[in-house]
């Protein structure tokens, strides 16, 4: 299997490439805490010294690493890293990490080390030298140590009381940055939308024509509202984030609501069709009360009047337009 690939095997590696390899590893995940630390430093200061605390750890135990190889191979540390050996491990890119919310960076720093000591277990278990069995047992015994290490620095730096703030301010993040937008389009695309679509149906009592205009109404609708969200306020002072995210979730909402009472009319009997989209117009509007209720805080009773309410009398209108 060498010939397919121009990545080492682990069990081909010698105990100071295993050695090597361990280094390089420890030094990567060292500079990703501290690119958590820095991304996290303004908004969650608290969280930003756990990981600048768990950075330092990984220094620690790096220089122990390299004493040790020191000590056994000499000055010199062959260039082996993760990438290099065929199914080692791999790290997400920071980037990647960027957008994820507070909790799921949490999770990442533990699955990083979580994975480490897993494939150092199983490593061990299938070395047949004594020597590098030991090594590597050593290694997956350090790995579990940083795991119980992130632990007693999260309580050391993240009391009860800063953490609590910190996932109240993720939330709102998340609520200012995603629902709140997406909720907007989804209510304008479902309810904007039931008076041309539903107009046009009992107009024409074509199915064909009347998914047409549906879906001309959706995708106009839903790049309209993307950018004037976009373009209305850039998140510095309000903190409601990238406008950028917040244009895709009210654009893309704003289209899939008007889309959902529109696809029905693919169907080619219009009655059909008809009480089909009736009947996904009713989830739709039920499905925006409960969003509200449950991320805006909306009284239900209110939510109901705005939402369902509001979007019958719409629905009605384009029917009774239609029909004349």
């Amino acid at each position: 299997m060498q010939f397919f690939t121009q990545r080492r095997h682990f069990r081909d590696l010698s105990e100071q490439e295993v050695l090597a390899l361990a280094i390089s590893s420890e030094e990567d995940d060292a500079r990703i805490y501290r690119s958590y630390a820095e991304m996290l430093r303004a908004d969650y200061p608290d969280s930003a010294r756990v990981f600048d605390a768990m950075a330092e750890e990984e220094d620690g135990h790096r220089q122990a690493l390299i004493e040790l190889h020191r000590a056994r191979f000499g000055e010199v540390i062959p260039l082996v890293r993760r990438e290099h050996v065929a199914g080692f491990y791999a790290r997400r890119p920071v980037w990647l990490v960027k957008n994820l919310p507070l909790e799921r960076i949490r999770e990442q720093a533990e699955g990083m080390e979580a994975d480490a000591e897993r494939f150092y277990l199983e490593a061990a278990k299938r070395s047949t030298d004594a020597a590098t069995r030991k090594l590597l047992g050593d290694l997956a015994a350090a790995e579990a140590g940083h795991q119980d290490t992130a632990e007693h620095l999260e309580r050391a730096h993240l009391g009860e009381e800063a953490r609590a703030d910190e996932d109240r301010l993720a939330h709102r993040k998340f609520v200012l940055t995603w629902v709140q937008p997406g909720l907007a389009g989804l209510m304008d695309g479902s309810v904007s939308t039931l008076a041309p679509i539903f107009a046009t149906a009992f107009a024409t009592q074509d199915t064909w024509t009347t998914f047409l205009v549906g879906l001309a109404a959706s995708v106009g609708a839903g790049i309209s509202m993307g950018f004037t969200e976009a373009a209305s306020d850039d998140g510095e002072l309000s903190g409601r984030g990238s406008p950028m995210k917040r244009g895709i979730a009210s654009g893309v909402m704003t289209t899939v609501g008007g889309l959902g009472h529109a696809l029905p009319y693919l169907i080619p009997h219009f009655w059909t069709a008809t009480i089909l989209a009736w009947i996904i117009v009713f989830i739709e509007l039920w499905a925006i009360a409960w969003i509200q209720n449950r991320y805006m805080e909306t009284p239900f009773f209110r939510a109901t009047l705005q939402v369902v309410l509001g979007g019958a009398l719409v629905l009605a209108a384009g029917v009774l337009i239609g029909s004349g």
